[in-house]
């Protein structure tokens, strides 16, 4: 139903800033829940934080205080500013889409993945 676009990743400073960007194809992105996983070395995918189609109720990771989730309708497109960044951040990040209200409650919908390296 939808196909999802990331991009934004790379390489940066422990204490450094990212924003992740996911492109979402489509007439109905409102319709989504979206959300940011992320896939470390060494460990199980996680979900980072979600928001819903209309943006106005979000979720994050206890892990993660200092990512904020954003979305522009408008422009079919998720955001994730991730500030203060840490070697333990470092990890494939994904973006995924879950149909709200007719969906099966699972995130149905993958972007590629991004690499998101921390590192002096």
């Amino acid at each position: 139903q939808v196909q999802l676009v990331e991009s934004g990743g790379g390489l940066v400073q422990p204490g450094g800033s990212l924003r992740l960007s996911c492109a979402a194809s489509g007439r109905t992105f409102s319709w989504y829940t979206m959300g940011w996983f992320r896939q470390g070395p060494g460990k199980e995918r996680e979900l980072v934080a979600a928001i819903t189609g209309s943006g106005v109720r979000t979720y994050y990771a206890d892990s993660v205080g200092r990512f904020t989730i954003s979305r522009d309708n408008a422009k079919n497109t998720v955001y994730l500013q991730m500030n203060s960044l840490k070697p333990e951040d470092t990890a494939i990040y994904y973006c995924a889409a879950d149909r709200e209200r007719t969906g099966r409650g699972t995130y149905d919908y993958w972007g590629q993945g991004t690499q998101v390296t921390v590192s002096s």
